[in-house]
């Protein structure tokens, strides 16, 4: 029997950018009951609770992004004091100037890890100097604490929300392990007042959190991995190498692959704070199965929607300013809604696509009456899902060239007499494609009576569904990390 590496097995603990500590890894399992079994002892101690969940928080933030998790407590000190010269401010221009103050200091690090080099990149095209990018490394998560702790700062601006008396409260909601570097995104006063709750977690919590976790692996591992690593990437890299058909398929396989990614992280992440007795919002309902794509943005990333909606919107004046002004403010919301994803004009094109289409979508049904019928809710349907797969092509391709590539493969290119080669050939990713489209569109009420089999087994069933779900992802995990998608952003 080969002896143990302990100083390999001591490296583990370390920052390794090549290798993010996820929800899906054997080394977050591990770290992740040692952390769960303390948690329970100090649980009922308000301030070892805190510092507890803080420092593994900090640490698990350590994992992701090495030395920048000093940028998340230098965040958390700074919004902490603003919100209180806010609330505590005489006059309401003193209130206005220190959210202005809020906004600028929170913006301007999001700006700087993201948008500098994207526009150093558009000044030199103008100047006609070469391009030589600035080394900035982008903190995973950035834009997710930045926005949740905006969300903190603009309600207490608004008299929505008074201020944590302790820093430690604060620095609880911000860092709060489960949803940090990927969302959902939680609201201040969501969120703050159950840090004060006793922890509690009923039978159908634990079965729900059980149901979720569960869920979102299989969604990550078996469905968004598998068909990632496997096809997806591949015509991805390399468009014009495969005919129009498989382009297709390939961004079929996108549209599934990014929801199973980012839906499984979000099901993991509330699944998790549901084990602690904490409420994270729903963050995906079956965004696929919308017959519209107004109805798909109340469906897909709830939680940024909504703080979009609520923030951006809104304080551009909503729908309050009249007809044009509210598609103006409309497409604008989108616009820098996909620049939030990313500094690219691959992403604004997919933030205003987006916007252009929700402003149609908006006068037709100002001025046009849809009869609710079956065949208008289908036609809908696929017409919703389409749209949505072919902005998905800007999203995901390396550049607007890629882009135009497959584009013109699936236009040109399409070669439909290849069809049976195709499925003999992509046999496993035509099934594996095939279950996940089938589980997304199965009707809520089955989905919410299998969460009820999992809340009403006993717990010996609960721990068979979990070993048997780590006996599968064992079998079909690739042999390198797969980061989750929005880690990116």
């Amino acid at each position: 029997m080969s002896a143990i590496d302990v100083h390999k097995l001591f490296e583990q603990f370390f920052y390794h950018p090549k290798e993010p500590l996820i929800f899906s890894t054997g080394l977050f399992l591990f770290l992740f009951m040692g952390f769960i079994a303390g948690f329970y002892l100090v649980h009922k101690h308000q301030n070892a609770k805190l510092a507890y969940v803080i420092l593994f928080s900090l640490y698990f933030y350590y994992k992701s992004s090495g030395i920048y998790f000093l940028l998340l407590i230098l965040s958390t000190v700074v919004d902490y004091s603003l919100a209180n010269f806010i609330y505590n401010a005489d006059k309401q221009w003193k209130k206005k100037a220190w959210l202005v103050f809020s906004l600028v200091l929170n913006l301007g690090l999001l700006g700087y890890f993201k948008y500098t080099n994207f526009l150093y990149e558009i000044f030199c095209n103008l100047s006609n100097h070469p391009f030589d990018p600035f080394s900035i490394f982008l903190p995973v998560g950035v834009s997710f604490f930045t926005f949740q702790s905006l969300s903190y700062t603009i309600e207490i601006y608004r008299g929505d929300l008074k201020p944590v008396e302790r820093i430690a409260d604060y620095a609880f909601f911000v860092s709060f392990f489960p949803q940090l570097v990927a969302g959902p995104i939680v609201r201040a006063k969501d969120f703050l007042p159950q840090i004060t709750q006793p922890v509690f977690v009923s039978r159908e919590m634990f079965g729900h959190a059980v149901f979720l976790i569960v869920a979102g692996l299989f969604k990550k591992v078996v469905i968004s991995d598998y068909i990632s690593a496997n096809f997806v990437d591949r015509i991805f890299e390399n468009p014009t190498l495969y005919t129009g058909l498989e382009n297709l398929f390939g961004v079929y396989g996108y549209a599934l692959q990014i929801y199973c990614d980012f839906s499984g992280y979000s099901d993991m992440a509330i699944g998790i704070a549901l084990l602690f007795g904490y409420k994270l919002t729903l963050n995906f309902d079956s965004p696929y199965q919308s017959s519209s794509i107004t109805e798909f943005w109340r469906r897909w990333h709830i939680s940024l929607s909504s703080w979009l909606r609520d923030y951006l919107y809104i304080s551009l004046g909503g729908n309050r300013k009249g007809r044009v002004r509210t598609y103006v403010n409309q497409f604008l919301t989108m616009l820098l809604g996909g620049l939030w994803h990313g500094a690219g004009l691959k992403f604004i094109l997919w933030g205003g696509l987006h916007g252009v289409a929700l402003g149609i979508d908006k006068f037709m049904k100002e001025f046009f009456k849809v009869p609710d019928t079956s065949f208008f809710k289908i036609a809908g349907v696929l017409l919703t899902f389409h749209f949505v797969c072919f902005c998905w092509i800007f999203f995901r391709a390396a550049d607007m060239q890629t882009a135009g590539s497959i584009i013109s493969q699936i236009t040109l290119h399409f070669t439909p007499s290849v069809f049976f080669d195709f499925i003999a050939g992509y046999r496993n990713i035509v099934l594996v494609m095939l279950m996940g489209y089938f589980l997304h569109f199965i009707p809520k009420n089955i989905e919410l009576k299998a969460q009820s089999f999992v809340t009403e087994m006993p717990l010996t069933g609960k721990v068979a569904l979990v070993a048997s779900m780590i006996v599968i992802l064992i079998q079909v995990k690739s042999s390198n990390i797969q980061p989750f998608i929005y880690f990116q952003f």
